[in-house]
């Protein structure tokens, strides 16, 4: 059992907060003045965060089942505008390009179920390649294939499981590009404001168990072609 009380547990708010568009502080007055009867013990505002990124490995449990096909792709997210690069004297984002744009933050990889579920996620800075993030390719090497673009492909030492396709090849391949894009649009998820590592993978950690949730609140239904259709639009706030 977990020490901390029912007032301080913050899975529940982590999902809110990863929905909700603007800052923490914004997040906060908002869960105060209208989810109070919800949340009546919820913790004070600092407190609140600072369990969020102590307890962010909570969201294991909403991670979606692995299929024999699935995808794995990186998405760029932002922290501040690369003109402000250098302003700062202890940055956390690093510059690097993103979509064939320059962007300083950092970079999310993730892996997702031929139903577009998230199956597992990995970050690191926007600087870097994609390629040191075949370690977590190589925990699904006996349990999924995952397509990817060449990106992921390095000298030596591709992870056996790993298929780089060309473009226009694998059109399966799509279905990661629409979970990107339903989490642009979550809560202003591709442009974030951390100033400490520990914080800005709590907040994907959350995003990625909001996603999932709300995914498949109503069960995975493919039609009959197959097709599972993916849509949070009905949640947002």
């Amino acid at each position: 059992m977990s020490d901390l009380s029912a007032k301080e547990r913050p899975d529940d708010h982590g999902v809110l907060y990863a929905l909700k568009e603007g800052s923490k502080r914004a997040f906060y007055r908002w869960l105060v003045r209208d989810w109070r009867t919800l949340f009546p013990r919820r913790p004070s505002r600092t407190r609140l965060f600072r369990l969020f990124a102590a307890h962010a490995d909570w969201t294991n449990r909403f991670r979606a089942a692995t299929t024999t096909v699935g995808v794995v792709d990186s998405y760029g997210i932002e922290l501040i505008h690369p003109v402000r690069h250098g302003r700062a004297r202890q940055p956390i984002g690093k510059k690097g390009l993103s979509n064939h744009r320059w962007i300083v933050g950092g970079k999310l990889c993730m892996i997702v179920n031929q139903w577009g579920g998230i199956v597992d996620w990995d970050w690191n800075t926007a600087n870097v390649h994609d390629s040191v993030f075949h370690p977590l390719i190589r925990r699904f090497q006996q349990r999924m294939i995952l397509l990817s673009d060449l990106g992921f492909h390095a000298k030596a030492g591709n992870p056996a499981n790993l298929k780089g396709c060309p473009r226009r090849t694998w059109g399966e391949r799509m279905v990661i590009e629409t979970v990107f894009s339903m989490l642009t649009r979550m809560g202003r998820f591709k442009q974030q404001t951390h100033r400490a590592w520990p914080y800005f993978a709590a907040h994907l950690s959350f995003a990625m168990a909001a996603f999932n949730l709300l995914a498949q609140w109503h069960g995975v239904q493919p039609d009959e072609n197959g097709f599972v259709p993916l849509s949070i639009a009905e949640f947002g706030l």
